[in-house]
């Protein structure tokens, strides 16, 4: 790389402003004023525009937007909602994708997605069937079998190429031309095998950008290795349950600085023990969770504040269902509480990839911000995570109070959406292998509301 000092950039400038010169300072009997490699800049050239610029610098001005800082520096914009897809959505019906699109309610009109980053979706693949997947325009895709067994084939690098699955693997791919064809073998319940499908083909589209460049190659991720790995930190370090989660973070070769799934998208598999809470936290990303499994009792509180003992204030309650999915929004405060006897395990799948090679991330665990808060200290950043104490065996102090009608669900809970495929532009196509359909992305739909 060439280094220019300032007395070149300088000098460059000045060579640059002597090649140029004004008709009246040319000197006198120059005829042709570029005789001497010397461009000549007419006074009146300056003062004319002729019509085809005054077309252009109209056109140019018309999508021109000048706001007054203080009312538009903080944009209104619709939020990133607390939603749930329920496994039911999986357990019954034809081979299909089943979307998790909320695009209507964040009005995002140029491609379905989850959040503003990412597209979640389910895979229903009935035993014997087959599907195949495309989105040309993500980056990164990855799949978690829920259940069931199967085979995936991709073309990678030129070549055909196979892998096997099971409940609880995970792989990933990178951008990838032409369908993924995904098939079922066997499944131990509902006739058919799920898979839990997250992509970033919504960044893209909103960056009008399409990858041409693989960042990491296929990968996968088996369950027994992935439980080894859980059982390892658990044995090293003994305390590792009090201090911390006690899961593991899925990283790739390819992305050892941020340590990440990909270099957009970011996994952890996590585990809860029983009579646990996990204290609140918070991050800029934002998380698409699945619940691996859970018995009743386990469940997430989010809000947007916590109060002077680390506590959510006025939380929504979010209860984990085997097999669902839902969405903590970013920068919310959220806490993970297990009521239950058996161990509770999620998987959340995030855009913080991204945000973590950009330095942004700020995810904050709530004892670390109230020790500075009572020293009298508010930081900026918290690039730097001390993450103390994060996990403890405490005493609930949050609940949410139900509705009193005998139904198990929470009043802070404001909406649930389940959103099958509608046959639009922006939805998903997909077709079926081995029945001989097709499949439009379309099916039912349904809208539920609880609470206000």
């Amino acid at each position: 790389m060439a280094i220019i000092t300032s007395e070149e950039r300088h000098g460059s400038r000045e060579d640059l402003r002597k090649s140029v010169k004004f008709s009246d300072e040319m000197p006198a009997g120059d005829g042709d004023g570029d005789s001497n490699g010397l461009l000549e800049i007419r006074n009146a050239d300056l003062l004319s525009i002729s019509p085809a610029t005054a077309e252009t610098e109209l056109r140019w001005k018309k999508d021109a937007s000048i706001f007054e800082y203080g009312s538009a520096a903080n944009p209104e914009m619709k939020p990133i909602p607390v939603l749930i897809h329920p496994p039911e959505l999986h357990q019954e019906g034809k081979t299909r994708v089943i979307p998790f699109d909320v695009s209507d309610a964040l009005e995002i009109k140029d491609s379905a997605c989850t959040s503003p980053n990412l597209m979640a979706s389910f895979l229903r693949i009935n035993v014997g069937d087959g599907i195949g997947t495309e989105v040309p325009n993500a980056t990164s895709q990855a799949f978690y079998v829920i259940r069931g067994s199967g085979r995936t084939r991709v073309q990678n690098n030129g070549q055909e190429e196979t892998i096997s699955w099971s409940t609880g693997d995970m792989f990933c791919l990178p951008v990838t031309r032409g369908e993924v064809i995904h098939m079922c073998t066997a499944a131990e319940s509902h006739g058919a095998a799920a898979l839990y499908w997250v992509h970033d083909e919504p960044l893209m589209n909103y960056l009008g950008a399409t990858p041409n460049v693989k960042k990491f190659e296929p990968t996968l991720y088996k369950k027994k290795d992935l439980l080894e790995a859980v059982e390892q930190i658990r044995h090293e370090t003994g305390e590792c349950h009090k201090k911390n989660r006690l899961g593991v973070l899925l990283g790739n070769a390819k992305c050892a600085q941020t340590k990440t799934l990909t270099h957009v998208l970011w996994s952890l598999l996590n585990s809860i023990p029983s009579d646990t809470v996990q204290r609140p936290h918070r991050h800029n990303s934002v998380a698409l969770d699945l619940c691996v499994s859970a018995k009743p009792g386990v469940y997430t509180l989010m809000g947007q504040e916590i109060d002077s003992n680390g506590f959510i204030v006025d939380p929504i309650r979010c209860d984990w269902v085997a097999g669902g999915a839902f969405i903590t929004p970013p920068g919310w405060w959220h806490s993970h509480h297990n009521e239950s006897e058996e161990i509770a395990w999620v998987l959340p799948i995030q855009d913080a990839g991204l945000f973590t090679h950009q330095r942004t991330l700020d995810i904050r665990f709530v004892d670390d911000e109230l020790k500075l808060h009572k020293a009298g200290r508010i930081r900026g950043s918290a690039f730097a995570i001390t993450n103390k104490d994060y996990t403890e065996m405490v005493e609930i102090g949050a609940k949410v109070v139900t509705s009193g009608t005998g139904s198990n669900k929470a009043i802070g809970l404001k909406r649930v959406l389940s959103a099958e495929c509608f046959l639009t532009s922006k939805r998903l196509q997909c077709t079926q292998i081995g029945s001989g359909t097709v499949s439009s992305s379309g099916s039912d739909a349904s809208l539920n509301s609880t609470g206000d």
